[in-house]
């Protein structure tokens, strides 16, 4: 009988402890070694002679792996949020109808930017047309012609 044995016992229920009391905790998997590890090394004498340096190369190893694999993330994704277009962020800019806009309706398209929008208007409003956003709804737009004051 080995005093890590126990140890490892202890700290194996505590984890699966956690994991009872914070479901998603994902503590179950390395409580369960640990215990099974634990009760393996109380049983049988010399045990962990061989498997803590076996469980001691792989900690080491998968630390090295780990720490270089997210570093080379971090590299390559930049921690920008992804970029969003927000209806109400385009009041005051123009663009092009590209489906006739009609009023109450909001089968209407219009281009601005590389982007297309549903659209409505208080008048028709035909394909080809310059239109500005005076308001936003949702993920609608409201626009009227350029020429309108």
């Amino acid at each position: 009988m080995e005093p890590i044995a126990i140890v490892l016992i202890i700290i194996g229920l505590v984890l699966l402890t956690i994991e009872a009391l914070t479901p998603g905790f994902f503590a179950v998997i390395p409580g369960a070694v640990l215990v099974v590890l634990g009760i393996l090394g109380y049983f049988i004498d010399g045990f962990f002679e061989n498997v803590l340096l076996l469980v001691g190369s792989a900690i080491i190893v998968t630390l090295v792996v780990s720490f270089i694999t997210i570093k080379g993330y971090q590299k390559l994704a930049k921690p920008e949020p992804p970029t969003t277009t927000v209806a109400s962020s385009l009041i005051g800019r123009g663009g092009v109808v590209t489906v006739d806009v009609r009023p109450g309706n909001l089968k209407g398209k219009v281009k601005i930017g590389s982007e297309s929008w549903s659209a409505t208007s208080e008048d028709h409003i035909k394909v080809g047309t310059d239109v500005i956003v005076y308001d936003a709804e949702g993920v609608h737009v409201k626009v009227r012609k350029t020429s309108d004051p």
